[in-house]
């Protein structure tokens, strides 16, 4: 069962989503159902949630190395000077921005975001924590939370990454930026044009790209190389753009887009007046599709969520059971193996002890040379002894073999919890021959059944607010 702070944060969002997407609270109700069958398989724990896997309200991120124009862009969007801008880094947090009827602009610390719900970043302490002990009690040194009073902002929220090539906390600074990925409906990755070898940044590339390509949603990532008025001195445009696409594609990236821009209030000037045309055409046409499809999220985002509730529904069903299925299995072989390599050797050392000592001359269990009763009954109860010994050995090696192949598997990520749901599957009292799944019943397959079927639904009503194919009034 969930805990009750889990509950109430649940609760919480509830109440929030009633008053602006109310069909989105009978949502919130599948996905409490989605709970309850990721706590029976142990992919979740009592205060995990399907909920927190995505954002309920439309988010897009901005991330990129330092001086790659991630704040001038941000600015720009906005229509204020709300970001920081400069070569350096000015900037060592994530911000999050969103809309505030308060005329003043605030700054308010990482809590705020750490304890509220309705925010990416909610309990992401604790994430912290288990990758760079003590650092979950600084929250605030990794995120800020910033107001602003324009209505560019109503209806999503805003993520300004710092740049994380130069970042002394890095691997946090890396697992917040994994944590916003998957939240996001829309990631913008910039790039600096100043820098024309894209091997200088292969460690951002690595961590961006080699993500992106094992993503199911990377057509949500648009890569930016921005600031390319740097490139009109030599006129080299296509080269560079060109360089910086092949850097991406030897990563493996198939999906995603690749656009191009620069800041015309801090551009490099361009006194060929043909070559500036040209690459203001360029840069219009890339910032209109940005733009475009940073307009979308709001609308792409309760389709989103649906479709969230549908992949966990089909990721449960289609991937975390048979993940199990397989783990149980290899576990299952191998501890037949070490029994095999450990008992075999020990009841022939056994068996041959006692036959030389003549322990089975005529199969009474008797102690030769004594005769007796009691002689007789003790045969029993060393034989008794020993049986408890092996069952004991093979037990020890249930457990030995588990945690081993345990340390394997992921204690959180895509799949869930595996590891937990894993180690539920080989306790003590499971036969090892045992092909039943811990909390996959036959209910439990109606169940995602059923939330296949809720997820269809609700997307009917969306298209009902956003469709008409018949064309009545």
């Amino acid at each position: 069962m969930q805990d009750k702070t889990t509950k109430e944060r649940i609760k919480s969002l509830q109440k929030h989503l009633a008053e602006e997407n109310p069909l989105l609270v009978s949502v919130v109700d599948k996905f409490i159902e989605l709970d309850r069958i990721g706590l029976s398989l142990g992919v979740l724990n009592s205060r995990d949630s399907y909920t927190t896997e995505i954002s309920w309200w439309p988010l897009i991120s901005i991330l990129g190395t330092f001086s790659a124009g991630k704040s001038s862009f941000i600015n720009q969007f906005i229509g204020e000077n709300i970001q920081k801008t400069g070569n350096q880094a000015v900037d060592d947090k994530f911000t999050v921005l969103c809309f505030s009827s308060d005329n003043n602009v605030r700054v308010l610390p990482g809590i705020a975001l750490d304890a509220d719900p309705r925010f990416p970043f909610y309990q992401m302490s604790e994430a912290i924590e288990k990758v760079a002990e003590g650092e979950g009690e600084r929250i605030d040194t990794y995120l800020q939370l910033k107001t602003c009073p324009t209505d560019v902002m109503r209806g999503r929220i805003l993520i300004d990454s710092p740049g994380f090539d130069a970042d002394a906390q890095r691997r946090s600074t890396l697992r917040i930026t994994d944590h916003i990925i998957n939240l996001s409906d829309l990631v913008l990755v910039f790039f600096d044009a100043r820098h024309p070898e894209p091997g200088a940044m292969q460690d951002t590339l690595e961590h961006l790209v080699a993500g992106t390509v094992r993503r199911k949603d990377a057509n949500k990532i648009m890569f930016i190389l921005n600031q390319i008025d740097t490139t009109a001195a030599e006129d080299n445009l296509e080269a560079v753009v060109a360089a910086w696409q092949r850097a991406i594609a030897q990563g493996g990236l198939v999906s995603g887009s690749f656009h191009t821009l620069y800041n015309e209030s801090a551009a490099v000037k361009i006194e060929d007046e043909s070559l500036k045309q040209r690459y203001e055409r360029k840069r219009d046409a890339d910032l209109g599709e940005i733009t475009k499809r940073i307009s979308q999220v709001s609308v792409e985002r309760a389709y989103r969520i649906i479709g969230a509730l549908e992949s966990f529904a089909n990721r449960i069903e289609k991937e975390i059971i048979p993940e199990i299925e397989t783990a149980v299995g290899t576990w299952r072989r191998r501890v037949m193996v070490a029994d095999a390599v450990v008992l075999i050797p020990l009841l022939i050392i056994f068996m041959s002890y006692t036959l030389s000592h003549g322990y089975w001359s005529g199969m009474n269990f008797s102690v030769p040379g004594t005769g007796g009763e009691d002689n007789q009954i003790f045969s029993y109860g060393v034989l008794a002894i020993v049986v408890i010994i092996f069952v004991l050995i093979h037990f020890l090696i249930r457990g030995v073999m588990a945690r081993i192949y345990a340390r394997g598997l992921a204690e959180e990520g895509y799949y869930g919890n595996l590891r937990n749901a894993f180690l539920k599957n080989t306790q003590w009292w499971r036969s090892i021959f045992s092909r039943s799944i811990v909390g996959w019943s036959h209910k439990a397959q109606k169940n995602i059944s059923q939330l296949r079927d809720s997820a269809d639904n609700f997307i009917q009503k969306l298209n009902d607010q956003y469709t008409n194919p018949s064309g009545k009034a």
